[in-house]
């Protein structure tokens, strides 16, 4: 949803291979940007921020149809809860998540619960030269618009989960990463029960770091998921390549990653044949916080991944973002999304092999009325392009948000 635009989020004390896990610097940092976070309540060491917000929207497609769109206005109310616990300066429990409501006027069977993107519980652990993160983050959505391979339904989404633990090792200049997460996905409509699945993956890094600002190594990850019906084909996924992180300074962040993907698939379904499928993948992703009123961000790539109405889709994709608090008390927020995407050789009965082009384009503007309460406007449009012209829609939702922070 665009409201997560303005979410306020805790800031997260983690750092990536490439930084080193003992610079004290950093650590003082991170204390130092915990203990200037606004809070409602307060125990010890222990913050919690609560901040309500309700919204208002109009969509005019909410199914996503090509000659049939379906438009509704939508009353969200949400509360965002942010909470920190640094039991000593070095090791960091937090927990945020945002659990709201879409009510749909005129469609009801459209409403259902929400839980924003990022909403999860961490803990970091710094143990000498090991730095050990265990997380479960949850995310419960419906908004088909926002997955670009998914047309002619309003339906798509459900629950999200994925618990792991992720162990880093320092040795100066070698950093040593190994990963585990296990993920739950569960659907909310019976129209796509097929696509509820549970997957593991295991991932590995090795990285040497040629300076304090450069680190390059290899990269690799296995994956198995495993779907609850069988229409799409459970699989083994396998991912390998090299990666290089870029950080001149504390105010940009550059990583640039490449490699080969495949996904060797079982004949588990009844109606979609099981078809292997490889292909590289590149990707690059910029953060720049140019002045403390403007920042920048910017996602580019090739990748390969599971689909929702065929085993695979394989996309380029460009994600440019910005951030600008133009004057006081006012901030300017725009993005764009495009993505260039055919589905895999085995799709769903009635999905005809497709390519497609989906740009999506949003601007957010906030205004804070006072210290504690907010006002903000945002639109979306969603425009996707297809060979199949039955798949083809365009779709605009304009909101406003009322945000209060219980400080």
């Amino acid at each position: 949803m665009l409201m997560a635009i303005w979410s306020a989020k805790l800031a997260v004390a983690q750092e990536t291979p490439g930084e080193s896990l003992g610079n004290s610097a950093t650590l003082e940092q991170q204390g130092q940007a915990l203990e200037a976070l606004p809070y409602t309540v307060k125990f010890g060491d222990f913050k919690l921020l609560a901040t309500p917000t309700l919204g208002l929207q109009w969509n005019d497609n909410i199914n996503l149809s090509h000659n049939h769109a379906l438009d509704d206005y939508i009353v969200t109310p949400a509360l965002q809860l942010d909470a920190s616990y640094p039991f000593t300066h070095r090791n960091l429990l937090q927990f945020n998540v945002e659990v709201g409501y879409d009510k749909y006027i005129q469609h009801d069977q459209y409403s259902g619960v929400r839980l924003r993107s990022g909403s999860q519980i961490s803990l970091d652990l710094y143990i000498k030269d090991f730095w050990i993160n265990v997380h479960d983050r949850i995310e419960y959505t419906q908004d088909s618009a926002g997955n670009p391979d998914v047309a002619n339904s309003g339906f798509y989404g459900g629950l999200n989960n994925t618990a792991g633990v992720t162990g880093t090792w320092d040795l100066e200049d070698t950093i040593l990463s190994l990963g585990y997460d296990h993920n739950n996905f569960v659907a909310s409509s019976s129209q796509f029960d097929y696509t509820t699945s549970s997957s593991e993956r295991v991932s590995a890094q090795a990285g040497f770091r040629f300076s304090p600002h450069l680190t390059t190594g290899l990269e690799g990850s296995v994956s198995f998921t495993d779907y609850k019906e069988p229409v799409l084909n459970n699989n083994t996924g396998y991912n390998a390549g090299l990666y290089a992180d870029w950080r001149p300074g504390t105010n940009l962040e550059a990583r640039l990653r490449g490699g080969y993907t495949l996904y060797d698939f079982s004949q588990t379904s009844l109606v979609v044949p099981a078809v292997n499928e490889n292909a590289w993948y590149v990707g690059l992703d910029v953060t720049h916080h140019l002045t403390d009123a403007f920042s920048y961000s910017l996602s580019a790539g090739h990748e390969l991944r599971l689909g929702i109405e065929s085993d695979t889709v394989e996309a380029w994709y460009v994600r440019p973002h910005v951030d600008w608090a133009f004057i006081k008390d006012w901030s300017l927020s725009a993005a764009y999304s495009y993505e260039n995407g055919k589905l895999g050789n085995s799709t769903l009965p009635g999905i005809p092999p497709e390519h497609y082009e989906w740009n999506e384009l949003d601007f957010g503007l906030k205004h804070n009325l006072t210290g504690k309460l907010s006002l903000a406007l945002d639109y979306r449009l969603i425009v996707r392009s297809s060979d199949v012209a039955s798949r083809e829609y365009n779709q605009n939702l304009v909101g406003l948000w009322l945000t209060y922070k219980l400080k």
